[in-house]
């Protein structure tokens, strides 16, 4: 008998959260409650660090031109993807890749400015900051999940006209646009496998034994 372990409903929900959560692109217009936002927001903030280096910074965007000018960055480099992508560049375009103009919240994920002065466990690993926001973003997916609020992360823009747009100090630097807001339904898979861009490959196909 393990006496940490979650109760079997406890545990059900956790894993629940992890098999159903969806990048969203597709947004409902209803609000997002506040303490439902300052609640993701709180779960994203307890997510680990190294060395508690907490170096994650959450810019929220409330007014509308700051929206259209992050839109507008966004569909730019959508294109400048699209031109790489050689011959599925019709392909890629048909996708829709953000609901940044129609979910009820946008917020700007950012590196701290700060960071570098932190060594505990970057001395020659320094992208652990990077990996840090990345888990305090999952952190924030899962319990949107939970919460009935779908997320989407939006990585198509150019960091440094972002940051500028944003007045980001020197040093710091934007990782992610995330869309939140409710939805009307989940995806039942994701949804670049629903649009036939990718499929999934199997857990067996990334695990194995003492060598690579």
């Amino acid at each position: 008998m393990n006496k940490h372990r979650f109760n079997e409903s406890e545990l059900a929900g956790v894993y629940k959260a992890i098999a159903e959560r969806r990048d969203m692109r597709h947004f409902l217009t209803e609000p997002i409650a506040p303490e439902i936002l300052q609640s993701l927001l709180q779960a994203a903030h307890q997510a680990g660090s190294v060395g508690l280096m907490q170096p994650w910074r959450f810019i929220r965007i409330t007014r509308k031109p700051l929206r259209s000018k992050i839109y507008k960055l966004v569909e730019d480099e959508r294109k400048n993807t699209a031109q790489a992508l050689a011959e599925r560049e019709d392909e890629f375009m048909k996708l829709k890749v953000e609901g940044i103009m129609d979910c009820a919240e946008l917020l700007v994920v950012a590196l701290s400015d700060r960071r570098d002065q932190h060594i505990f466990g970057r001395r020659t690993l320094p992208e652990m900051d990077l990996a840090s926001t990345a888990c305090a973003i999952q952190n924030m997916w899962l319990a949107a999940r939970a919460e009935g609020i779908g997320m989407g992360w939006v990585s198509l823009f150019d960091p440094h006209s972002l940051a500028k747009l944003l007045h980001i100090p020197e040093g710091g630097r934007p990782i992610a646009i995330l869309c939140l807001g409710h939805v009307g339904e989940f995806y039942s898979k994701p949804l670049l496998e629903i649009e036939n861009w990718a499929q999934a490959k199997p857990l067996d196909d990334f695990v194995s034994e003492n060598t690579w």
